[in-house]
């Protein structure tokens, strides 16, 4: 059985519970937050104990970093430095700059704990299945991809304390898209060049939308389309790929559809992947692989430390 703290009570702390308590073999044994008010309803809905330091935790084999985005490298690194926890799960982005992950990183490395950035889309069974073809060349050359994540956050989300903020959000790309960035690096490797154009359109301190174009080392080139301004409600979600031998295009919350299928030799997937909330299913499988030790899965370094060089570069 392992036992997982939480820190941070807010917004993406149910979707953790949920998977959690979903997950054979996890249990949530502790949570943390600043707001004891908060902490004390958490601990009441889960029924375990809470604190309101984490440098209190001790005895769990995991801690989830589930605080404003800004703070993760803060966090992590002091979780590692002075708790005896010995894996840290941060959610994204592990950081808004690439100093900062570096920093992070290093820290962690020499209190001799681990990382585990989440980035849970990668565990979408479409965008996987997606991976393992391009991988097996059966697409031939990519050629070209378009990601569009075309949301709305309307106002009273941005009245939130730290949304919207320079300091703790960093704006479309760490806060709302990050999860595509990251997909873009899972298919394509590390960008070799890009270009993008933001603005903040509704006057917040970061971009509210962005567009950016693309290069990567096998000559595949796309852009990542990206706003918190849509009219009303989220419009799309988005990804089209177009290789030599064939056509893709997925869509639906997290990319759990595929709207059009035209593959040389290939039948369209029969894959079920229906989602009854906005967050996808990939936090029950984060946890699964935690239950089952099996860290390899997680994302690279390499991976994590070039979208956020990607994201830094575009967003500030």
């Amino acid at each position: 059985m392992k036992d997982i703290a939480l820190v941070g009570c807010g917004r993406i702390s149910g979707r953790h519970i949920d998977a959690i308590s979903k997950t054979s073999g996890c249990r949530i044994a502790l949570v943390c937050d600043v707001d004891e008010a908060k902490a004390a309803a958490t601990a009441d809905k889960v029924g375990c104990p809470y604190v309101t330091d984490y440098n209190d935790i001790t005895g769990v084999d995991v801690v989830s970093v589930l605080t404003p985005s800004g703070w993760h490298p803060k966090h992590a690194s002091e979780l590692a430095e002075n708790t005896d926890v010995p894996y840290i799960l941060c959610e994204k982005p592990v950081s808004l700059t690439l100093r900062e992950a570096y920093e992070m990183f290093n820290r962690v490395d020499a209190a001799g704990k681990t990382i585990l950035p989440v980035y849970q889309n990668r565990f979408n069974p479409l965008v996987r299945f997606t991976k393992d073809l391009i991988d097996s060349g059966k697409l031939g050359k990519i050629h070209q991809f378009i990601c569009n994540v075309l949301w709305n956050r309307n106002d009273d989300y941005f009245k939130i304390g730290w949304h919207g903020t320079r300091e703790l959000d960093g704006g479309v790309l760490y806060t709302q898209a990050s999860h595509y960035v990251d997909m873009v690096h899972y298919f394509f490797g590390e960008v070799v060049e890009h270009k993008g154009i933001g603005g903040s359109l509704r006057d917040l301190e970061v971009y509210d939308s962005i567009s950016a174009t693309m290069s990567f080392p096998h000559g595949t080139v796309g852009t990542i389309n990206a706003t918190v301004s849509v009219f009303r409600e989220n419009y799309l979600t988005e990804f089209t790929l177009i290789a030599e031998k064939g056509t893709i295009r997925l869509s639906g919350t997290n990319l759990n559809r595929i709207d059009s299928w035209d593959v040389e030799g290939l039948e369209k997937p029969d894959i079920d992947f229906a989602i009854d909330h906005v967050y996808g299913k990939g936090h029950d499988t984060v946890y699964e692989y935690i239950s089952q030790e099996r860290w390899e899965m997680f994302p690279a370094r390499s991976d994590v430390l070039s979208g956020i060089r990607l994201m830094e570069m575009l967003s500030y």
